[in-house]
């Protein structure tokens, strides 16, 4: 089975940057821990754009995505985010071409 990926814009809300970086601290903590199948989960700001957050995440498969969904880390996070996020945008990848982290090649 491929390889799965997110590509995630999150707006947040006035004043919320630094409580949402650090509940991205927590749960990407959970992430190295506990999910050899998430490949990369990588997080960050946007220069220019202070309230803007963008998450680029590659799973071994769709089985490992769904894996972390269900990780208590990952379920604290989607539960809380609503404190902090006006807006969220995704957009769900099937990778193709290019150079991937050790365990990930296509």
């Amino acid at each position: 089975m491929a390889n799965y990926g997110l590509f995630v814009r999150f707006t947040l809300r006035d004043g919320a940057g630094e409580a949402f970086d650090a509940l991205i601290q927590e749960t990407t903590a959970g992430i190295r821990a506990h999910e050899p199948g998430t490949l990369v989960y990588a997080c960050h700001e946007v220069e220019g754009a202070p309230h803007e957050r963008i998450f680029f995440e590659l799973y071994a498969d769709r089985d490992a995505f769904e894996e972390h969904e269900r990780q208590p880390h990952t379920r604290h996070f989607l539960a809380e985010r609503s404190k902090y996020v006006a807006k969220t945008e995704v957009d769900r990848l099937q990778p193709y071409a290019g150079k991937y982290p050790a365990g990930a090649e296509k």
